[in-house]
């Protein structure tokens, strides 16, 4: 059977900056690391300096589309100052991907924050909106030019959960009663220096609402200065299931609600299309013995049909903004990939209109409070060395991308 996409459906993989391009240092991250509250990022894969080898190697595993984020704290280092330096380069990585005719998909801001703006509160201070919407128009209004598509923001719910709820991210603030509900492996062993508390929990829900503010008042900036940009919020999706228990199907229905309801309820107004980050599936009742992937997680590729079904109802185009595994000797990669994808395909079958698919990640990178022992490249990096090595699944990835299609 071959399961054929749409033409003009792009193929691509995914990074961040700060995960990837070395020598960041003022950020919220950096000086965590530096106060030995997180791993130190350091030079990462040097891919700020390497980012032409890592689009040759891209272009050579047949990607038609590649997912980046630009770093708030190299653009605007001082309230209000933006380093016309930092446009520079990433204006030069743009037209590195446009000389390989790959479509570029820029992230605004994923996760870390310029040191005046986390040292002044963050998305806790009541101006936050205003500030990161001045921020995203000036982004756009000097690469909008090279570039069509714009997320604002990547997983705002997991940015606030895991510093607000668990406490293991910057600013490290943990709600008391979050091991009741902690599922997922984002830096543990950094839980217990966190501040606890009942207070965090309000924070948190006011910093989620400031976050739902800030995407839309970015989005109205954008506009205004670039009306034809294509603008996105890349939500991370946890499919919540039951077994046949009605009590557990009502649980996962409010966690659901919970997770991502409340925040898409506030936003798909002002989104031009959404983004999708897959990696978790969890049901409630369930007694069956997970296969795991390196993260200790789920291995269930194929429930990204239900994370893409839960996204059709709000009626606009979708793209897999990330979805992917921590597997360290590539085991897995190729079968994930393959069942992934294919689950993909059934969703559009299904009604959903999802335009695209990239993987997380290209490169092996920093996986935050966990460092650089979770491997979820296609490429291999050598740390030691920063050697790129394409993995063998990697070829199982290309075969789909140049097909347009999966082949069982």
């Amino acid at each position: 059977m071959q399961m054929k996409f749409p033409d003009g459906f792009y193929w691509g993989a995914a990074t961040a900056s700060y995960q990837v391009e070395g020598g960041i240092e003022n950020t919220d991250w950096a000086e965590a690391a530096r106060a030995e509250r997180v791993p130190v990022c350091g030079r990462a894969c040097d891919h700020y300096n390497r980012y032409e080898q890592d689009f040759d190697i891209a272009k050579d595993m047949g990607h038609t589309a590649h997912r980046f984020s630009v770093e708030w704290a190299r653009i605007e280092p001082e309230e209000g100052k933006f380093n016309q330096e930092a446009i520079r380069h990433y204006r030069e990585v743009l037209q590195s991907l446009k000389d390989r005719n790959i479509i570029p998909f820029v992230t605004i801001w994923h996760f870390t924050l310029p040191l005046w703006f986390s040292q002044s509160g963050s998305f806790e201070r009541k101006d936050s909106p205003e500030i990161f919407a001045r921020y995203a128009a000036f982004v756009v209004q000097e690469l909008g030019d090279m570039c069509t598509h714009f997320s604002t923001m990547n997983e705002p719910n997991v940015y606030g959960s895991n510093g607000w709820l668990r406490g293991s991210w910057p600013p490290f603030k943990r709600f008391r009663l979050t091991d009741s509900v902690s599922i997922t492996n984002s830096g543990k062993v950094f839980e217990s220096k966190a501040s606890k508390g009942l207070k965090p929990v309000f924070t948190y829900f006011r910093v989620m609402k400031n976050l739902a503010k800030a995407h839309n008042t970015a989005y109205k900036a954008i506009k205004r200065v670039s009306p034809e940009t294509e603008i996105s919020v890349v939500k991370h999706v946890i499919v919540f299931d039951a077994n046949w228990n009605p009590f557990n199907k009502v649980k996962a229905a409010f966690a659901n609600y919970v997770w991502t309801g409340i925040f898409m309820n506030r936003t798909h107004k002002f989104c031009d299309s959404v983004g999708l980050n897959y990696y978790f599936y969890t049901q409630f009742g369930d007694k069956r013995e997970w296969r795991k992937t390196d993260m200790d997680w789920n291995f269930a590729p194929s429930h990204i049909y239900d994370a893409l079904m839960m996204l059709t109802k709000y009626k606009k185009p979708l793209f897999v903004s990330e979805a992917g595994l921590a597997d360290a000797d590539d085991s897995g990669r190729a079968e994930y990939i393959k069942d992934q994808v294919a689950a993909t395909w059934q969703a559009i079958q299904d009604g959903a209109d999802v335009r695209g698919h990239m993987y997380w990640s290209l490169l092996d990178n920093y996986e935050w409070a966990l460092g650089f022992e979770k491997r979820f490249g296609l490429i291999e990096v050598n740390y030691d060395t920063l050697e790129r090595t394409v993995r063998p699944s990697a070829s199982v990835y290309k075969e789909i991308c140049t097909q347009n299609a999966v082949v069982e």
